[in-house]
């Protein structure tokens, strides 16, 4: 058997790398600090692991379930892409039209931050569910691309629990302009993945009516 029957190593980077983009890690961390920031470390921590598992779940509950949306709903892998496409570009010009700072959330005392809304729609907003759900159709029934998803997905989620969990060191190293200019450079590359999508989508339906 190839190697790729037990694990598929290019979806597992494309996977990797289009939801480290859109989830945007770095790009977390201010808004995580600006929630929980003045609180104690223990809570900054419980706050990220939960706010980690919450994500986990959502984007886990959609990969699982989401072709079964789809067909209940009638809804094409063409139609999906050039949605989801879409919504990545709209994403892409908020990061780089965006002011750093400027739409922070408040601090909450009364309601659990780590869920609402850091675990979603912060984390496990709806550009990261169209992408999962579109990169579960391309595995097509194949078990090394699944279980290439699925460690791709835990990836990320182990990224994203390391940067909200080492914040202060991440503020202090690379300083604002510095997550400032990873989340200039991530919405250039999702803007690319959002047009890659489009195209694609234009091409499924070409063919569909061919």
């Amino acid at each position: 058997m190839a190697v790729s029957d037990f694990f598929d190593a290019k979806l597992f980077m494309s996977a990797t790398i289009t939801l480290v983009v859109i989830m945007d890690p770095p790009g977390t961390v201010p808004v995580f600090l600006s929630l929980v920031g003045r609180k104690p470390m223990a809570t900054r921590v419980k706050a990220a692991r939960q706010a980690v598992l919450v994500s986990l779940l959502v984007i886990s509950l959609f990969a699982v379930a989401g072709q079964a949306i789809l067909a209940y709903l009638g809804i094409g892998i063409p139609a999906l892409q050039g949605a989801g496409g879409l919504l990545l570009l709209l994403i892409a010009l908020q990061l780089l039209t965006s002011n750093a700072g400027s739409n922070e959330p408040e601090a909450a005392e009364d309601v659990n931050v780590a869920l609402v809304p850091l675990g979603t729609p912060l984390l496990a907003g709806p550009g990261a569910i169209a992408a999962t759900i579109v990169f579960v159709r391309q595995a097509d029934g194949h078990i090394g691309a699944y279980i290439a998803l699925g460690l791709a997905i835990v990836t990320v989620h182990f990224v994203l629990y390391t940067c909200m969990r080492f914040s202060g060191v991440v503020i202090r190293l690379i300083k604002e302009s510095g997550i400032t200019l990873l989340a200039k450079i991530a919405g250039l590359l999702l803007a690319a993945i959002a047009v890659e999508l489009v195209a694609n989508s234009v091409q499924g339906f070409i063919a569909g009516a061919g």
